[in-house]
C-alpha cells in the first residue's frame, strides 16, 4: 500500500484540524455551520480571520470553537468513495478521534416525517466499498456505541425527537431510481428508516482505524409525503441536527 507523508486531498497543516470533526456532505453547509455556530473560526472566504483550514477541490474545512471546545467542520462530498477519502485522511494524517456525519436522507418509513432526525444504529449497503478496502464481506457496518449513546442522551436533554434505527447506504441517489426494488432485497430483520449515500463507508473506515463515528440524518424527503426540502433549505435549515451533533461531540 502506498501512503505518502502528506495527504493528497486535504491541504491542511498538521495541527490545524481538531480531534473532533463534524462532516456534512455539502461544503457550503460546512461554511454555514462555521458562520452560525463556531467562534474564532479560521475561514478566509467569509472573512472571519485568517484562512481556510482546507479548501482543495473546494472541499471546505474550518476549525473553530464551540462552547470553548475546538471543533473542525469538514465536508465529505457525495457518495462512499468521497467519504472514504476524507475520513481516511482525517483519521490517518490528522489524528482525528471522532467524526459525526450530519447529512440528509430520504425517509423510507411512514413514521419518519420531513424534517425529523434519524440516528443510525447500522448502515446496510450492497456496495463493494468495504470488500475492496479491506476484504470485509459483510453488508452491514456499525457506528460507535458510546458516541451513539451520547447523542441519544443529548437529544433527550434538548427535547429533540430522534428516530433510532437502521439505514441503508446506496451507490445511487434514491429519488432517481425505483428504490423499492433495492429496499425489497434488504434482509427483513433490518428496520430501515432512511436511505443516504455515505455512512456505510464512514463506519467502516472508523472501525479500521479503531476510532469513533456516528451518523445523524435529517429526512428531507419521504416516499410517503409530498413535502420536500429545497436545496436552500437543505443547506440552511438543518439547525436542530447541527446543534445536536455539536452538543454531543464536545462531551
Amino acid at each position: 500500500m502506498f501512503v505518502g507523508e502528506n495527504p493528497i486531498h486535504i491541504n491542511a497543516e498538521k495541527g490545524s484540524i481538531a480531534p473532533l470533526v463534524l462532516m456534512p456532505g455539502d461544503p457550503l453547509r460546512a461554511k454555514y455551520i462555521v458562520e452560525n455556530f463556531l467562534d474564532d473560526a479560521i475561514a478566509e472566504d467569509f472573512q472571519i480571520t485568517n484562512k481556510n483550514v482546507a479548501n482543495l477541490r473546494n472541499m471546505l474545512g474550518y476549525t473553530g470553537f464551540y462552547k470553548g471546545v475546538r471543533v473542525t467542520v469538514m465536508a465529505s462530498g457525495m457518495g462512499m468513495p468521497s467519504m472514504g477519502i476524507y475520513a481516511w485522511e482525517l483519521f490517518h494524517y490528522f489524528d482525528v478521534e471522532k467524526i459525526i456525519r450530519i447529512g440528509t436522507c430520504g425517509a423510507v418509513k411512514p413514521t419518519v416525517r420531513v424534517p425529523e432526525l434519524i440516528l443510525a444504529t447500522s448502515a446496510y449497503s450492497e456496495s463493494n466499498f468495504a470488500y475492496t478496502f479491506s476484504d470485509y464481506k459483510e453488508h452491514i457496518t456499525y457506528p460507535s456505541n458510546s458516541l451513539n449513546e451520547t447523542i441519544i442522551e443529548t437529544a433527550e436533554e434538548l427535547n429533540y425527537k430522534l428516530h433510532i434505527g437502521d439505514i441503508t447506504t446506496m451507490d445511487v441517489f434514491g429519488p432517481y431510481i425505483d428504490y423499492d426494488r433495492v429496499l425489497n432485497r434488504i434482509p427483513k430483520e433490518l428496520d430501515i428508516l432512511g436511505e443516504e449515500m455515505e455512512a456505510f463507508a464512514l463506519f467502516h473506515i472508523a472501525s479500521y482505524f479503531k476510532k469513533e463515528a456516528s451518523c445523524i440524518l435529517t429526512a428531507v424527503d419521504s416516499k410517503f409525503s409530498n413535502v420536500v426540502l429545497s436545496g436552500e433549505e437543505r443547506q440552511n435549515s438543518l439547525n436542530e441536527m447541527i446543534t445536536l451533533a455539536l452538543e454531543s461531540i464536545i462531551k
